[in-house]
């Protein structure tokens, strides 16, 4: 009876997040009760306060669902032995812009959490979540970006934090816009070509010329396969 209930418990909390995903999205962050997200989940007000602390809280809750874009760049391009770290990052990106185009529930969180919510003193705790989740991304670019640096014997043409924060918000740029019109343009084509202008940008000519026609290939392979 214990474990049934506690199942019983555990499908409450998914449905909750499920309606929260949807409502966020349909209507904002803002305009969105939690009890429009109760009766959407056919729960009730008391079974969120039962999971939840509040409405920051089960906003987190949703956005540790998922694994988002740029939380999902590897880390072996940070590690010493990584051969080639600006590759391991541009697969990663790559990965990650995948995600974006072929996973409903990844494209519906990040949507929410880039176009539909309003970092009010409530949400606070959100605006802090996303904070960290930069800080640390762009962090993690910094390293690749200073390690092929050292290793191409290249001095960058500006800072390497200034660097990291760039290509961060190349590529946080592209799926935003990305988003609010999917048939645009090709996310990953783009993605990819865009991240190799902008390595030659930082003087890594040679490296983003080896990979160029590389990017054209690998994208009709990807395409062929689908």
């Amino acid at each position: 009876m214990a474990r049934r209930t506690k199942e019983e418990a555990l499908a409450t909390r998914h449905r909750l997040l499920d309606a929260a995903e949807l409502l966020f999205q349909a209507q904002g962050v803002s305009q969105t009760s939690l009890q429009q997200i109760a009766q959407q989940a056919g729960a009730t007000r008391g079974a969120i306060y039962w999971h939840f602390k509040d409405k920051a809280d089960l906003f987190n809750a949703m956005m540790e669902r998922v694994i988002l874009p740029l939380e999902a760049v590897p880390k072996d391009a940070l590690a010493i032995s990584s051969d080639d770290p600006l590759a391991e990052i541009e697969e990663g990106m790559v990965h990650a812009l995948t995600l974006m185009t072929t996973d409903p529930q990844v494209r519906r969180v990040f949507d929410v959490a880039t176009h539909k919510v309003e970092y009010t003193h409530d949400m606070a705790s959100v605006q802090q979540r996303h904070l960290d989740a930069r800080n640390a991304c762009v962090s993690d670019f910094e390293k690749a970006l200073r390690l092929a640096a050292r290793r191409a014997h290249l001095k960058m043409p500006m800072p390497g934090y200034a660097a990291a924060q760039g290509l961060h918000a190349l590529i946080s740029g592209l799926i935003q816009n990305w988003l609010l019109d999917p048939t645009a343009f090709d996310l990953v084509l783009t993605g990819r070509r865009t991240f190799r202008v902008y390595l030659a940008g930082l003087g890594f000519a040679r490296l983003a010329a080896a990979g160029a026609s590389a990017v054209v290939v690998a994208h009709e392979a990807e395409t062929a396969a689908a």
